[in-house]
């Protein structure tokens, strides 16, 4: 009897007293509305605004460590999805570049029979453009150094 005795008094002991809520604040906006309107009840709206109060720190101090940013399981997809399309307009745009670059088809060639220069090429095949310019054109497109050309020799012409 006198251990049910005791354990009743340790029970009282451990007993948390109750503590008593304090008024709710007013609520912003929406919120308040449908709780004016019986829409929510006003428990409900008040667990939700001591949601916002805890989230935004210990009773909305000043200075309190704002929480950090978690995405969920949908907001991680979509990040992931707007990476892999950002990267493959980047891989897009870089191939587009790469073949504007290009020469289109195969290059044009002529070889040199004799007594041709470089002069006599350009007039027998019509390149356009100024004489000169075709010239040394055609010595870049060669790797030539100097205006010399050889009989059976294959140089590329500019299209």
């Amino acid at each position: 009897m006198q251990t049910m005795e005791a354990q009743a008094t340790m029970g009282a002991t451990r007993r948390r007293p109750t503590l008593a809520r304090p008024p709710a604040p007013a609520l912003p906006g929406v919120l308040a509305l449908a709780t004016a309107a019986g829409v929510v009840p006003a428990r409900a709206a008040t667990a939700v605004h001591g949601a916002r109060a805890a989230a935004r720190g210990a009773g909305g101090t000043r200075g309190a460590a704002k929480p950090r940013l978690r995405l969920t399981r949908r907001g991680r997809v979509v990040v992931f999805a707007l990476f892999l399309l950002l990267a493959a307009t980047a891989v897009t745009l870089a191939a587009t570049a790469s073949r504007a670059a290009d020469p289109s088809g195969p290059a044009v060639t002529t070889v040199v029979q004799q007594d041709d220069t470089l002069w006599s090429i350009a007039e027998r095949h019509h390149l356009k453009g100024d004489r000169q310019a075709v010239i040394e054109e055609i010595r870049r497109l060669n790797g030539l150094d100097d205006y010399t050309v050889y009989v059976g020799q294959e140089l590329k012409l500019p299209s």
